[in-house]
């Protein structure tokens, strides 16, 4: 206990009123998500179901129950997938994003900075998953490939570049990927398809390598 409080990030501290995330901590997160929007999706897709039973003149009305039934949960995962959208750089800024990425790439392997290069993402495999890393925030995707947990991070600097914000989220993820999971705020958890569809293509090359990550 006193070596993983040792190894803790300070920012842990902030949010002291969250419990510290552990793999059974966060499996039992993903299923309250599940529940929390089946819980949304149920009650249109029923009264979909009940107005046909009962009047089926009134079909548009259900159409309408089933249309929201759908655009809920694809609401929710373009938030989790808006995680890594690019941020936009000012043109007085390019050369501190180019000398980021360069100090960004001692940080991680040949693979890592090739696939920064065609997405610029870096992934990095945990003990929960494997992170596709962005500049605002991270995908857990889990063992499996199966799974997607989207987690929004606040960088404390906003005119910090890209490749900068990208080193200190990596940094935290291998100091403490449990603290580092108890501080971001997580965005949307579901199917990885879900947020796969939503992501522009640099995005879906990332999740895909990071699905195809070993254990």
């Amino acid at each position: 206990m006193g070596a993983e409080a040792a190894a803790a990030l300070p920012e842990v501290a902030d949010v002291y009123w969250r419990p510290r995330v552990t793999a059974a901590r966060l499996r039992r997160r993903e299923r309250i998500w599940t529940l929390y929007t089946l819980a949304h999706v149920i009650p249109f897709i029923g009264t979909a179901a009940l107005l046909m039973l009962v009047e089926p003149l009134a079909f548009a009305v259900a159409a309408i129950c089933l249309v929201h039934a759908w655009i809920i949960p694809a609401l929710y995962a373009q938030r989790g997938a808006n995680v890594l959208l690019p941020r936009r750089v000012r043109p007085s800024g390019e050369k501190a994003e180019r000398v980021s990425v360069g100090l960004l790439g001692d940080l991680v392997s040949h693979e890592a900075r090739e696939l920064h290069a065609r997405t610029g993402l870096m992934i990095e495999r945990g003990t929960l998953g494997t992170w596709v890393v962005g500049p605002v925030g991270a995908v857990l995707v889990r063992h499996g490939g199966r799974r997607a947990d989207c987690w929004c991070v606040r960088v404390a600097d906003p005119d910090l570049p890209s490749g900068d914000r990208i080193a200190h989220l990596l940094l935290a993820l291998r100091s403490d990927e449990a603290g580092f999971a108890t501080v971001a705020n997580l965005a949307f958890s579901g199917a990885t398809w879900r947020v796969r569809r939503r992501t522009r293509s640099a995005g879906r090359s990332a999740l895909d390598a990071a699905a195809k990550s070993p254990r």
